[in-house]
């Protein structure tokens, strides 16, 4: 409508029940709107919430490993860091040194740089290794963003709902057969004494 006196703008938004609501206060003449301020309300709200829905929160996540790890823990310490890695989670590891290992600080170095090389195609060295006291700390990247992994995760739930409705006697099938499997596997009573 142009630039209007605020008494005409106050005419129109009676005229046609509507509210007068300042959209941009800081141009010059302020920007208003002749529109019904509760649905304007209602829909700024609903935007801020999508954006907060979408919106990801970073988080760091930690692993501790000692410099003479078992092969087997590192194995489930590793598989850790890809599952954190893979929902988009940064990773920061931490591998403690006590008593003598204090002097070989080599030996945690080649353990996180092996660490580095196994998780490579899910996430990158953000830092590199550095000694920290009795500590040496790296943390670890992904290379997916939160809201991608977070993507992802929903899409593959959705999936599986959709999955599990299209065949709802696939599941129930699959618990019947555990059941009768763990029964056959329970060992028979042994025979009561008298």
């Amino acid at each position: 409508m142009g630039i209007v006196p605020l008494a005409k703008a106050l005419e129109l938004a009676q005229e046609y029940d509507l509210d007068l609501v300042e959209v941009a206060a800081t141009a010059r003449p302020p920007v208003c709107k002749l529109m019904d301020y509760g649905k304007f309300k209602y829909e700024s709200a609903m935007k801020a919430r999508e954006a907060r829905k979408n919106q990801a929160h970073t988080v760091i996540k930690e692993m501790k490993l000692r410099p003479k790890i078992d092969p087997h823990d590192y194995d489930t310490k590793k598989g850790h860091v890809v599952r954190f890695l893979k929902q988009g989670d940064k990773v920061k590891i931490t591998i403690m040194f006590r008593g003598r290992e204090q002097s070989r600080p080599e030996l945690g170095y080649r353990l996180l740089q092996r660490l580095a090389e196994d998780v490579q195609d899910l996430g990158f060295v953000e830092s590199n290794p550095k000694q920290d006291g009795r500590n040496m700390i790296m943390v670890l990247g992904p290379h997916k963003k939160k809201t991608e992994a977070m993507a992802e995760a929903r899409q593959a739930q959705e999936a599986r709902k959709a999955d599990a409705k299209a065949n709802p006697g696939r599941s129930q099938n699959l618990a019947e057969t555990d059941s009768v499997e763990d029964e056959a596997e329970a060992p028979a009573e042994a025979p009561a004494e008298a």
